[in-house]
């Protein structure tokens, strides 16, 4: 048997190539995203490990900054004389290290990363620990020098004796480059401004004795802990946070694991839909391989195989399919790493593919998944042959299920449909957006497995509805086809089904971001009141000289400053909330319009006073008039009374999460140090907005990143924003259609196998080569159209639904994309087109007579 089932594997190693590829396809993108997860979390540990001081003081933060706000939480730099005199200290510095800066050269191009990364000013303080050395030029001293990284130089062609204007916090000022640092380390893709520490604490903290932390080195023979328990009985505890170079190192990839998480994310969701896919391929491949080896199976029968050796070499040859697959998959996956590392050199983050980390878990992984993945979708078809009987050797039965009754299919379909359908009802009846979103979740998966179950008893129906035309416009060549697409449903079901899981998420994503586009262009219609909205590109907030040249501008108005702060709520339902809050000028009326449940604008931007969600306060049962212990920043805590409550449905893009608002002479008080991250600018009386307009870009032309938006522009911004999202599922549909066409040429291509004989009779009786190309060419639209129909019909349940859960958040608009969907009907088309070219060709070179004499 085992000699068997090796010849049969070999035998038949072409067909099952495309198999092969869909277990590759699925191995690649698991062990891409763990080697490349590996290969930078090892690079950064590296960095942060090396960089670290042996033990780190920072100001004392209690609050994450979900949204920027725009303030530098400070030390007094002085500290760092009394952590000298600390026993075992070597050496303390204060250091100032400030992100969210802008740095434009002459001609006022930025010269930061464009990327995302930031661009950060640092005191110029070398030791034996920075990340970067000065090799080119001298040291910055007094306020007009600066050092710049020797890559953002290269890539934005500064040279030593150019003049930059730096963009910080404070406000903006110039320097002249004296000098070039390059990297001893990984750059993480920031930009690198270097000062000279007293210019540092002036210019980017507008305060000469502030500093952003002081790292201090043990001296020999003192451990990292012991050193950090002597500097903080020092200090005196809980005033400021402590922590060892290990404790800092991991702070920092904490930091960093946002943007790795995502990326795994990413790779995952396309390992995922790649298994899923592949899963449908490979069953219908072995259903197939199986029918055509009937004979085959019942002499081994025959010659005294039991049922168990006959299911056991049809698994064997599925892991050996895997086996091969997945070897080929982690290969694949180490170049799809390598390519990501590339990918991340363009982007500025310079990793050495040679330090690429392969841990023992990467090829467990692979393999697991591999063999896994052939393994389940290998063992329906191999209890099926170990049912073919002896007698089947002597006829020529299939036992791929052709005319068998599809009873069970039918019952388990209803069973498994009616679940998912009573839970996307769920979903839909549901007033909590948690619940709803998980019966949303098990909705799709039992709705999609109902399907994948049922497609075969919807084969006949429809493809009859689809293939209408066919006799009427391709006369018996379109009769056939059809009668082919029909002949075998399960086969045809199994076929669609790749195509139908790529279509369903397609479908149910467009609908999903239609309708949140929509509701956010109604929300910002029925909301935004303001002439034109200034913000920062990326949307970190900006210096106060900004705002003063706004306001400033010829024909500007009225101007109603926006800012955030990250808060602490403690609420009468004994919860605890951290979110962001926001602080806007009294006017807020004039360029905003907000429904107001109780309150009014007035009420809410008093001083001592806060507004809120209706939703929120209800949940928490927050009342008008109610007082709220609220922790700020550094430690400062104030009681706040409610002054009003919102309907957040019309306030979407003024409040946040919560919806929490006071106004800025409150946040000033119990937060101060923060800035701008918007400003709503009304024309002045006899000021057209287009004159306007014009005015404020020359107002702002030194500031690059600060743009000036009108009511169209701002709904753009947030269709590009919901864009990004879409290009994930197009991508994924990408993925999944290649898959998918992997299905229909293996189908096809083995049904042209199967109908060897057949196909020379139709020759041998005047059907031309151009004809029979045609006939499967057609075969294969239906089947891919049938696929894009069950697909889509899914997809527009699935996004009917998720706008049910988005309408829980305020976002009630529903639309259909219709063109999409059109567009992607169409394009099945072409795919099946495209998937018949090799099988039709393969099938019109058969020579006649041995075709005919095929057994």
């Amino acid at each position: 048997m085992l000699k068997a089932t090796l010849r049969s594997f070999l035998a038949h190693k072409g067909r099952l190539l495309l198999s092969a590829l869909a277990v590759l396809l699925s191995v690649a993108f698991v062990t891409g995203s763990l080697i490349f997860s590996d290969t930078v979390s090892s690079t950064f540990d590296r960095l942060f490990a090396s960089t670290a001081a042996d033990v780190t003081v920072s100001p004392k933060e209690d609050l994450d900054e979900a949204v920027p706000s725009g303030r530098t939480a400070t030390l007094p730099a002085a500290l760092a004389a009394r952590v000298r005199q600390v026993d075992g200290v070597a050496a303390a510095r204060a250091e100032v290290d400030v992100d969210g800066l802008t740095v434009v050269d002459e001609e006022n191009e930025p010269v930061g990363p464009t990327t995302g990364a930031p661009t950060l000013g640092n005191a110029w303080n070398p030791n034996e620990r920075s990340p970067v050395e000065l090799t080119s030029g001298h040291a910055p001293h007094g306020d007009g020098q600066a050092l710049l990284d020797s890559e953002t130089a290269d890539r934005k062609d500064v040279a030593i004796g150019d003049t930059l204007t730096v963009i910080a916090p404070p406000g903006s000022f110039k320097v002249r480059v004296v000098g070039i640092a390059t990297f001893t380390t990984t750059n993480p893709g920031a930009a690198l401004v270097f000062l000279d520490p007293r210019t540092a604490q002036t210019k980017l903290l507008d305060s000469p004795g502030a500093a952003t932390s002081i790292a201090v080195d043990a001296a020999d023979g003192v451990s990292d802990e012991q050193l950090k328990q002597r500097v903080t009985a020092a200090l005196g505890a809980g005033t400021y946070d402590f922590r060892t170079a290990d404790e800092q190192a991991e702070s920092d990839v904490e930091q960093l694991g946002g943007f790795l998480d995502v990326i795994k994310y990413v790779m995952v969701g396309f390992a995922g839909v790649a298994v899923l896919v592949g899963v449908f391929l490979i069953v219908n491949t072995f259903s197939m391989l199986i029918a055509q080896r009937t004979r085959e199976l019942g002499l081994l029968r025959a010659l005294g195989a039991d049922r168990r050796q006959v299911r056991r070499s049809v698994l064997t040859e599925a892991l050996l399919l895997g086996l091969v697959g997945s070897t080929l998959g982690l290969a694949a996956g180490v170049g799809l790493a390598a390519g990501l590392i590339e990918l991340m050199g363009l982007l500025g983050m310079n990793i050495d593919a040679g330090e690429m980390v392969i841990g023992w878990v990467t090829p467990v992984t692979a393999y697991v998944v591999g063999l896994g993945v052939t393994f389940v979708a290998a063992y329906l078809p191999a209890r099926r042959a170990a049912g073919v009987s002896p007698m089947a050797a002597l006829s020529d039965a299939e036992v791929a299920g052709v005319g068998r009754p599809l009873r069970v299919r039918a019952v388990a379909g209803v069973v498994v449909g009616a679940a998912g359908a009573a839970a996307l009802m769920g979903c839909v009846a549901a007033e909590q957006t948690s619940s709803a979103a998980s019966l949303l979740g098990l909705g799709v998966v039992l709705t999609l497995i109902a399907t994948v179950i049922a497609g075969p008893l919807l084969v006949r129906p429809v493809i009859r509805v689809l293939g209408a035309a066919f006799p009427a416009l391709f006369g018996s060549i379109g009769r056939m086809s059809q009668r082919n697409a029909l002949r075998n449903p399960r086969r045809t079901g199994a076929t669609a089904a790749a195509l139908m899981v790529g279509l369903a998420l397609v479908g149910g994503m467009s609908v999903a971001s239609a309708s949140m586009t929509r509701s956010f262009d109604q929300q910002i219609d029925k909301t935004l009141g303001a002439d034109f909205v200034i913000q920062n590109t990326n949307f970190l907030p900006f210096p106060k000289e900004v705002t003063d040249k706004v306001r400033g501008t010829e024909g500007a108005g009225l101007v109603v400053r926006g800012r955030f702060t990250p808060v602490g709520v403690r609420l009468p339902d004994g919860d605890r909330v951290e979110t962001t809050a926001a602080g806007y000028d009294p006017r807020l009326d004039e360029v905003a319009n907000i429904t107001y449940v109780q309150g009014d604008s007035a009420a809410a931007l008093a001083a001592g006073r806060l507004a809120m969600d209706r939703d929120f306060a209800r949940d928490h049962d927050v009342r008008v008039g109610g007082t709220l212990p609220v922790e700020f920043p550094g430690g400062r805590t104030a009681e706040l009374t409610v002054g009003a409550l919102t309907d957040q449905d019309s306030a979407e893009g003024f409040g946040t999460q919560g919806g929490l608002y006071f106004g800025l002479a409150t946040l000033e008080r119990y937060a101060p140090g923060g800035q701008d991250s918007a400003l709503y600018v009304n024309a002045a009386s006899g000021t057209s907005d287009d004159d306007l307009r014009a005015h404020l870009e020359r107002t702002l032309d030194p500031y690059p990143q600060v743009q000036v938006r009108d009511l169209a522009d701002y709904k753009q911004l947030v269709h590009d924003q919901i864009a990004v999202l879409l290009y994930l599922v197009y991508a994924l549909l990408g993925l999944a259609i290649i898959i998918a066409v992997l299905g229909v040429v293996n189908t096809l291509a083995l049904s042209v196998v199967e109908r060897t004989r057949e196909i020379g009779l139709l020759r041998a009786i005047g059907l031309a080569r151009r004809q029979l190309r045609r006939m499967i060419r057609l075969e294969s639209v239906v089947i891919a159209v049938f696929g894009a129909v069950l697909g889509l019909a899914l997809g527009l349940v699935w996004g009917v639904c998720t706008h049910e859960v988005l309408a829980l958040q305020g976002m009630a608009a529903l639309a259909i994309p219709w063109t999409t969907i059109v567009a992607v009907v169409i394009g099945s088309a072409v795919v099946g087109v495209v998937a018949a070219l090799l099988p039709a060709l393969r099938a019109s070179r058969m020579n006649v007579l041995a075709a005919i004499a095929h057994e």
